[in-house]
């Protein structure tokens, strides 16, 4: 721990907090489960932050991997290729919504909202459409760090300090369906959030690239949750208004939301797909952005031209990665994983219900293996705590006492676990969650 706080700056950390809170080393993974160096044990109930869909050191993913090291490690990607790139290319058109059928890599999430948002842009310009250059967002959306990914998010404890170095976005309202009236379902208020939406394309749309979403999760804004009719809706009015639409599945993609994209369940195909996280199953650095071949089309022409999309990373397609990649996909095809969540997914709802009648929690709310739950300090009028009680904390801290990594965002509690976890870990989740908020809420 010494050692650690002498040489490392943590990410999405005060690093004040480690004078009281300590650096917890982890000595090894198995599972769903992470061990420290003194043998406590902890279930990662977020999955390492949403990445690790199957558990840690996997043999089946290690396997690959191993084999990959011994063939190719990796390669330049600008006039060369590899046959691993190909066949996850090949994959990645099959198992995503149909249409999408030209695959770019990149290194992480953010960088794929990068490559969006530029090949959108430069798509326009290469049509001869000069007037779009702006972009829309959801109020409470996250899209990553780097400076226009974070232009396109709406998260101010993100966002502001660097206010004066980002793009001005067009905002709509969210469909975030805690807000709804009582008694009104998440279709209706989500219907009734598009409204905002539908108005801005129609007034706007000549001077519109791309809407940017997370379908169905605002993941970093609280988990809040919205209906698939937003989605469909959206698609719609898009094609409607001639807007591109991005779907920003790096969090919610590969059976996060109980289908293997999120998009699907809104029977839409958004003209640009970015995935990560799951993707790689948590193992290394990876992103994809689809899209489609009309849009490929506008950059096709001889090379005095300038319209080619000269962007690039240095480990674009990396072997490693992309071998990685095609285990997982390979784990998905042979297990039959999101017929298989199905019952993890009742069971985390199942060990929850309890909560919804706790005098501190609003909400709880799920879209398949995701499933979160407010903490307020006014049951009846959602009168948040102030955010500076750090009332998730205490959750936090509840958990690493009794063996789980639980990791709140603010005031939310969640749990976003490996596909792998037992219905008995599940349940020890919820009731350490359960004890955790009572603790918090006192």
């Amino acid at each position: 721990m010494a050692r650690d706080l002498n040489a490392l700056w943590h990410p999405c950390t005060q690093m004040k907090d480690h004078e009281r809170l300590p650096i917890i080393p982890i000595k090894k993974g198995d599972g769903v489960w992470l061990e420290d160096f003194e043998g406590n044990r902890y279930i990662d109930a977020i999955s390492s932050w949403w990445v690790n869909i199957f558990g840690h050191c996997n043999p089946r993913i290690n396997d690959a991997i191993k084999e990959q090291l011994d063939t190719l490690e990796h390669v330049i990607l600008a006039g060369f290729t590899h046959e691993t790139v190909i066949e996850l290319s090949e994959r990645l058109v099959q198992v995503t919504p149909r249409g999408l059928d030209k695959c770019f890599y990149a290194d992480n999430g953010s960088s794929a909202i990068e490559v969006a948002l530029k090949m959108s842009f430069h798509y326009w310009r290469n049509s001869g459409n000069t007037r779009k250059t702006k972009f829309v967002n959801l109020a409470n959306s996250y899209h990553g760090e780097t400076l226009g990914a974070l232009s396109v998010g709406d998260v101010s404890l993100y966002k502001d300090t660097y206010e004066p170095l980002l793009l001005e976005i067009l905002t709509a309202p969210s469909p975030d369906c805690y807000n709804r009236d009582p008694g009104e379902s998440w279709e209706d208020y989500s219907l009734r959030q598009f409204a905002h939406m539908e108005k801005l394309l129609a007034e706007q749309g000549d001077e519109i690239c791309a809407v940017i979403v997370e379908p169905l999760i605002q993941c970093a804004g609280h988990m809040r949750m919205y209906h698939p009719i937003y989605l469909t809706r959206l698609k719609a009015a898009c094609e409607k208004y001639n807007v591109h639409l991005i779907a920003d599945e790096i969090a919610v993609g590969f059976g996060r939301t109980g289908t293997m994209f999120a998009c699907e369940q809104a029977g839409i195909t958004p003209d640009f797909m970015c995935l990560s996280k799951g993707l790689t199953a948590g193992y290394l650095p990876l992103s994809v952005v689809l899209t489609t071949n009309h849009v490929y089309d506008a950059f096709y022409d001889e090379y005095e031209t300038l319209k080619a999309f000269l962007h690039s990373h240095s480990y674009t397609g990396n072997p490693i990665g992309c071998r990685t990649a095609l285990a997982t996909l390979d784990i998905f095809a042979q297990d039959n994983v999101i017929e298989a969540n199905k019952a993890l997914s009742k069971c985390m709802w199942d060990s929850t219900q309890h909560l919804i009648d706790h005098p501190h929690v609003a909400d709880v709310r799920q879209h398949g293996m995701v499933l979160a739950i407010e903490m307020v300090q006014n049951k009846s009028s959602k009168t948040p705590y102030p955010w500076q009680e750090r009332r998730g904390l205490r959750v936090f801290e509840h958990g690493l006492k009794n063996n789980c990594l639980l990791r709140p965002l603010g005031n939310v509690v969640y749990m976003m676990p490996p596909y792998i976890i037992t219905e008995s870990e599940i349940q020890h989740l919820a009731k350490i969650a359960t004890e955790g908020i009572d603790i918090a809420t006192r």
